[in-house]
């Protein structure tokens, strides 16, 4: 019993107003209820403040090929590790410096980094490596170390430590946290309640393709709960949970249908899932932190077009997210990063692809950053064969800068531990400006 409220407080509200049709959820959620209802009232956590800055994380999911992403075009020894896969014409690349260079597909982003909003940041990953997909994706979301099993994702740590108990009155029905994935990220993993909303592939431009859920559809669903909701504060509690769901459906609805973009996205699902976040901030939620997912970076076989498509479906998407905020004058409240599980091995093998590796390049965009360009060393190829690059930055030196000087929070409680911060943001988090009229 002890290990059911964890497993089902992180869920979407969606999830959560599916599972309330059945009595199914609400019956599992409703006796961990009274508990919490008196934590977050002691809480007395002060109201969410307008014009706050703003977290959206990219998932590169697979783990994303550093070498021929940021590719390092001056050490001969890439080209010897990969006499097939390397890309070989340096004219098509765009420089970062004199020693490594963004891929050709990479244009827009380049464009970005000249102008100091887009960074790349070498060599990241963690001491005693794992080649799962599964647990090193665990190990990024959790923010633990290789050895040690969390519950708790390192955004819902920062959630439960920092944005919990906010009055009913205090714009309670935005969401803390919005995700574009079906299943609910591990990161966003909590051990409080959550207010968390999904908006997940059914919403696509104007072109909604879910149910409206609209007063014919809302009684229902208020009948069926009202007779399995138990009586006193806990039903009380449901009953304000399953409304608050559905009104947020319908903002969201809303929102979404009326957004008028102010840049060219392309129709792939990362763009979508971009513009939809676009709209969202732009609407003035009080949404703290956004999660975004890009697929099929698992580059074992004919990684050479796949991987090369990708990265130009990345490097357009977010490109067209930092003009669409630009133009809407949010750049400076927003700041996107992304993150991959692991790199791949710096060897090509027989099926012109890579296998599961370990350090690779992240970035990080926004009109706020302190430094643009190349964060850290390229990756040293001088190694043995079949062998996995050494990290140099831990990832959550990369978590600690965004907890402390963007999100200004304090990053060893959340990440359990200090962690030397980096030079992309200022020493503190920077004022936000007043936004554009």
């Amino acid at each position: 019993m002890n290990n059911l409220p964890h497993f089902r407080l992180p869920t979407t509200r969606r999830e959560f107003l599916r599972l309330g049709g059945t009595g199914l959820g609400l019956l599992a959620f409703s006796s961990y209820a009274p508990r919490f209802l008196t934590e977050a009232a002691a809480a007395n956590v002060p109201a969410p403040q307008k014009d706050r800055r703003i977290l959206v994380l990219v998932q590169l999911a697979g783990g994303n090929d550093g070498l021929n992403t940021v590719v390092p075009y001056a050490d001969d020894r890439y080209y010897n590790l990969r006499p097939r896969l390397g890309i070989k014409d340096v004219s098509t690349m765009h420089k970062l410096d004199d020693h490594v260079a963004l891929a050709p597909p990479c244009g827009a982003i380049a464009d970005l980094a000249q102008q100091g909003k887009f960074a790349v940041i070498q060599n990241v990953g963690y001491p005693n490596p794992n080649h799962s997909h599964f647990r090193s994706s665990e190990i990024w979301e959790t923010a633990s170390d290789a050895d040690t099993f969390l519950s708790d994702g390192w955004v819902g740590r920062y959630l439960d430590n920092c944005c919990s108990g906010a009055p009913e009155d205090a714009h309670s029905s935005d969401p803390a946290a919005v995700h574009s994935t079906v299943a609910l990220p591990q990161s966003f993993f909590a051990e409080q309640p959550q207010n968390l909303f999904s908006v997940s592939g059914n919403f696509r431009g104007n072109q909604r393709q879910h149910r409206r859920l609209d007063g014919a559809a809302f009684k229902p669903l208020l009948d069926e709960f009202a007779g399995i909701a138990p009586a006193g504060d806990t039903g009380l509690f449901l009953s304000h949970t399953l409304m608050d769901a559905l009104v947020t459906e319908k903002r969201v609805q809303q929102i979404l249908d009326a957004y008028q973009p102010k840049a060219q996205y392309t129709n792939s699902m990362l763009a979508q899932s971009l513009q939809r976040v676009a709209g969202l901030i732009a609407s003035g939620m009080e949404t703290r932190v956004y999660f975004c997912q890009q697929g099929g970076y698992d580059t074992h076989a004919n990684q050479f077009n796949n991987h090369q498509n990708l990265l130009g479906d990345l490097s357009n998407s977010l490109a067209a997210f930092q003009k669409d905020l630009e133009a809407h004058g949010l750049d400076q409240q927003v700041l996107t990063m992304t993150f991959s599980e692991f790199g791949r091995r710096p060897h090509e093998n027989d099926a012109l692809g890579t296998d599961h590796g370990t350090a690779a390049p992240l970035f990080v965009m926004g009109g706020a950053l302190k430094q643009g360009g190349v964060i850290g060393a390229a990756p040293d190829l001088n190694i043995p064969d079949k062998s996995d690059l050494t990290y140099k930055i831990d990832f959550r030196q990369v978590y600690a800068t965004v907890l402390h000087r963007w999100l200004d929070a304090d990053p060893a409680t959340v990440l359990k531990g200090k962690f030397e911060e980096l030079p992309f943001l200022g020493a503190e988090a920077a004022p936000v400006p007043a936004k554009k009229t």
